[in-house]
């Protein structure tokens, strides 16, 4: 029987608008699902005609640290929230004194600052790869005897797909580093090189009640630092899915994290799991609940800020899906009148299609060997490499 008595006030009601802080494909996606429940939406996003923008009520075309715009926001949204992280806590802050922010400044601030997120994750005994802060040469130079080589040179703040590192392997890797990249007032992050067996990620919801559900774990693959394919259920040794979970719902738990947050491991030959990096917000790699699961992760967002119970989380199919970046567009035109049934496209709208810009995604509704034998099929991708043929057959 479904209990319905004595359920805590949700935030706001249909009918009430949210407004997003910014307005890419997960900001769209999240108001696609979000209209379902009966909600208006008002983005704000430096880009006119930014994917968001296109699906909202209303929508503001403005600089996130653009005072007027914000206070636009602010008065004609009931709720906001942010759909990714490089965004001014302070923005975020101010905004929160005049409107509810479910997720709140604390969680951005965190998860937008590398050193600040291993160092949350540490205090809260989640394991991580060994670190360092760095300012000088003097501290790398420190960092590496520590640590050794392999490392890899981060920024703190502002790095996304691959940006803002630096690949460490020989002395002569150190001496190439930008002489600037000391001169800013920003810190850098020192981490140990991890050589790990697969990246999984799992995105985990967590309510403005303390109601927490994670979905199922996926392996992930990359390339150039961007991600390629993502496969659930994720092909990991037995226990370790399990293991992802209970590792990503401590992590939630820890930083109090109202919304959705994407926790992203890497898994060692060992059975160890160690976690790379948060997302505050819907994920890439989440991207496949919208065809595979009981509740898109982009409904459960809604879900969770707004108040109401979770949904169920369940993997209703076996699926994998892969990203279509800008120099895939003219083969996925070629082949999409022939797409099957069973591969579920999602556009985006962005009208530019440039190398490494995610324009799009499909996931493809099947079991594993004969989801990777259609896309290997539709020469859309470059085929998987031997490598990556074992990250995602081999357990």
């Amino acid at each position: 029987m479904i209990e319905t008595m004595n359920k805590p006030a949700t935030l706001i009601k249909p009918g009430q608008t949210i407004g997003i802080l910014g307005g890419g494909q997960l900001g769209r996606m999240v108001i696609l699902e979000g209209r379902k429940l009966g909600f208006h939406f008002i983005t704000l996003d430096p880009a006119a005609d930014c994917p968001g923008s296109q699906v909202a009520d209303q929508h503001i075309a403005a600089p996130y640290d653009d005072p007027v715009a914000a206070q636009r926001l602010a008065n004609a949204a009931d709720m906001i929230v942010y759909e990714f992280e490089n965004i001014d806590p302070t923005v975020v802050s101010a905004l929160e004194r005049q409107v509810h922010v479910p997720q709140g400044s604390r969680l951005l601030e965190i998860t937008r600052h590398r050193l600040l997120e291993k160092q949350a994750l540490t205090a809260a005994g989640i394991p991580v790869a060994p670190y360092v802060a760095v300012v000088t040469e003097a501290d790398l130079h420190r960092g590496l005897t520590e640590l050794g080589l392999p490392a890899v040179l981060k920024t703190t703040t502002g790095g996304y797909d691959g940006k803002g590192q630096w690949m460490l392997k020989t002395e002569q890797d150190v001496a190439a580093l930008p002489k600037e990249l000391f001169m800013q007032e920003q810190p850098l992050i020192l981490e140990k090189f991890i050589s790990f067996h697969k990246e999984c990620s799992v995105v985990v919801a967590r309510s403005i009640h303390g109601e927490v559900k994670a979905f199922p774990p996926s392996v992930n693959l990359h390339r150039h630092h961007i991600l390629h394919m993502t496969v659930t259920p994720a092909p990991l040794a037995e226990g370790m899915s399990d293991k992802a979970v209970r590792l990503a719902e401590r992590v939630a738990a820890s930083l109090e994290v109202v919304g959705l947050v994407a926790v992203e491991m890497f898994a060692l030959e060992s059975g160890e799991l160690l976690v790379n990096e948060l997302a505050p917000r819907p994920h890439n790699s989440g991207h496949y609940t919208f065809d595979a699961c009981l509740t898109s992760q982009f409904e459960q967002f809604v879900r969770a800020v707004i108040g109401l119970p979770l949904g169920p989380t369940e993997l209703t199919s076996p699926s994998v899906m892969v990203n279509i970046l800008g120099e895939h567009g003219e083969a996925f035109n070629q082949a999409y009148g022939t797409l099957p049934g069973n591969v579920k496209v999602h556009w985006y709208g962005k009208k530019e299609a440039k190398k490494g810009r995610k324009m799009g995604h499909v996931t493809v509704v099947d079991d594993l060997e004969s989801a990777i034998a259609w896309i290997e099929a539709s020469q859309i991708w470059p085929p998987l490499t031997e490598r990556e043929k074992k990250v995602i057959y081999d357990k």
